[in-house]
């Protein structure tokens, strides 16, 4: 429950969005390019088949009833399309998204002018929803269960409580760590989604559509070259091939050729696996400094003046999907994969990855 002194501060808190925190799906921090290219419905969104056929099943049955759909967290590393589906969500429910994020929400009154504000079978997507303060995640837990707001109104004796009743909203949550989420808020979720990282074929056909939607030519063989090297993540797809297309463009040439995709991503220092020198800075600084491991976080976020959670959540997940990184008790450790990539002498014991060749 949420304690205010007067009834005062109750109206502030149903007030209209006024600080600038909350913002509408025309008010995003994403720049205008990338909501050009993010897909309006679940035809144009490629990849994350399963998810999609279930969040088809289950927004049928939501709108048969007559009813919003329930509430949806989504899971997964950064860049995957969280925010699209949310969108997606929004479109194919027929209401209109609301965006935020859990960082924004600083007191129970934000929370409460966002839910007051919602019409019924709107959609309420909260980024980084593991973030949210313990107070303001309270304020919650009886808005997504019974569609109202509890209060109580000032202190000792007098106190009283007010209940403000909600229209019915869906709550899309997304989050790169669901493992930092309250047990009582995740239960609240009834659809759960974890988002995998894409493949090589699958990035291909987002970029070949990207280049499409932004009026630019794109060979086969070019866009497979992007495609290959964007780390399993579109919205890092995305960005390489604008930068690509910088390079096209300033060469003169009227379609991204193979050449152009390789020639802008060595320049952009994207090497054939998609590390970029951020990457090969920790598996060298691992290699040289630690003796291949094993390593702390902390010592190796020092070492490479890199912040730790940039580390173990952009960095980390493709390093462990590549085998060139093993995480043990004691710390990070390198693989005789990594050793190989970054042209190394192999150390007598190295960790043998489960991607190593029988032949190695």
């Amino acid at each position: 429950m949420g304690f205010y002194d007067d009834d005062d501060l109750i109206v502030s808190a149903m007030a209209d969005e006024e600080d600038g925190r909350v913002v509408d799906s025309e008010k995003t921090g994403y720049d205008e390019v990338e909501n050009i290219l993010r897909p309006k419905s679940m035809d144009g969104y490629v990849g994350q088949d399963k998810v999609k056929e279930n969040l088809a099943v289950f927004m049928g049955s939501a709108k048969l009833r007559g009813e919003p759909l329930d509430h949806v967290l989504l899971y997964g590393p950064p860049g995957l399309g969280k925010t699209t589906l949310a969108h997606i969500i929004a479109t194919e429910m027929g209401g209109q998204i609301k965006v935020t994020s859990g960082p924004a929400i600083e007191k129970s009154g934000d929370l409460a002018a966002i839910l007051t504000n919602l019409n019924e079978g709107d959609v309420l997507f909260v980024d980084e929803i593991h973030r949210l303060n313990r107070n303001v995640e309270e304020i919650l837990y009886p808005a997504m269960e019974d569609f109202s707001l509890d209060f109580i109104i000032g202190k000792g004796p007098s106190a009283r409580s007010v209940q403000i009743p909600l229209k019915r909203f869906t709550l899309v949550g997304a989050t790169t760590r669901a493992g930092l989420l309250s047990s009582p808020l995740r239960d609240r979720f009834g659809v759960i989604c974890r988002l995998e990282m894409y493949s090589p074929e699958e990035l291909t056909e987002i970029v070949t559509r990207s280049a499409r939607i932004l009026g630019s030519e794109i060979s086969a063989e070019g866009a497979k070259e992007i495609g290959r090297r964007s780390r399993g993540t579109p919205r890092i797809a995305n960005r390489l091939l604008r930068r690509v297309r910088d390079f096209s463009i300033v060469a003169g040439h009227d379609e991204i050729t193979l050449e152009d995709a390789k020639k802008g991503l060595k320049r952009m220092e994207i090497d054939e696996l998609g590390l970029d020198s951020t990457d090969i800075r920790l598996l060298s600084s691992m290699a040289t400094k630690f003796n291949g491991g094993p390593v702390g976080l902390d010592t190796l976020s020092a070492t490479v003046n890199e912040d730790s959670t940039t580390i173990e959540d952009v960095y980390e997940p493709y390093l462990l999907q590549l085998g060139f990184i093993a995480r043990t008790p004691r710390g990070r450790t390198l693989t005789v994969n990594a050793y190989k990539h970054l042209g190394l002498p192999v150390p007598r014991g190295a960790q043998v990855s489960i991607f190593e060749d029988n032949d190695a």
